[in-house]
């Protein structure tokens, strides 16, 4: 066969360097002679000093990534510190008409939220007249029903602007809903609950809560917050 007409090709030098590691053994003399371009200039480098620069590269790529654990490690152990105080503050609340306001109070506190919104719902007889209980409509509840998922981004029309003090300074929120967590609710799934109840927490900053952004964290927070508002059913 004419090698003319069948040239061998950079995959072909490629796969025979592959499959025989022993070539540099027998032609170490080359290792020497082998020039490559450095990324970090025009200037040509050994092929010894291209894959020290890789190296280099990839130790810094690790330790950029180490860094980063480093600081994901940092904050969540901040934010477990502050959901540990926030719960604390819901099991000393003696009275369960005060539950709303100090939940509220305190995930504002603790989490620094600047707007947080509480509605409540198919509470006992004691506690239907309270604020918290006040203001909700039928297309609301309905809302609330249908939220598999915390919502976040731009606050969705269903919510009253009347339930936040600042309605005009929100650009972003998240929507929690509050489901039944009585004994007698166990049985059930999460999902299948019902609502009773919606949480609101707002932001001036439209990065807070935006779409694609994780919720496990607030989807834990709307159980605790479920749990502990139970005592007003």
């Amino acid at each position: 066969m004419n090698p003319a007409m069948n040239p061998i090709t950079e995959d072909d030098i490629a796969n025979f360097l592959v499959h025989t590691p022993d070539f540099f053994e027998r032609h170490a003399e080359l290792l020497a002679t082998v020039r490559l371009t450095s990324p970090h200039g025009a200037r040509a480098v050994s092929l010894q000093e291209r894959q020290a620069e890789m190296l280099r590269e990839k130790i810094r790529a690790l330790e950029l990534r180490l860094m980063e654990m480093v600081r994901h490690g940092t904050d969540n152990e901040v934010l477990i510190e502050r959901q540990q105080r926030w719960v604390k503050s819901l099991l000393m609340v003696a009275a369960p008409r005060e539950l709303p306001q100090t939940l509220v109070q305190q995930i504002e506190r603790d989490f620094l939220v600047p707007q947080v919104a509480l509605r409540v719902w198919d509470v006992a007889e004691a506690y239907r007249s309270e604020p918290f209980a006040q203001g909700v409509s039928e297309a609301v509840r309905d809302y609330a029903a249908g939220l598999t998922a915390p919502y976040v981004g731009f606050k969705p029309d269903i919510v009253p602007a009347d339930w936040l003090a600042e309605p005009e300074a929100v650009q972003s929120v998240a929507v929690l809903a509050l489901r039944a967590t009585r004994a007698e609710d166990t049985a059930h799934s999460a999902q299948s609950q019902p609502a009773v109840g919606l949480l609101v927490l707002a932001s001036p900053d439209p990065q807070r809560y935006h779409e694609g952004m994780g919720t496990a964290f607030l989807e834990r927070l709307g159980d605790l917050a479920s749990a502990a508002l139970s005592h007003l059913r």
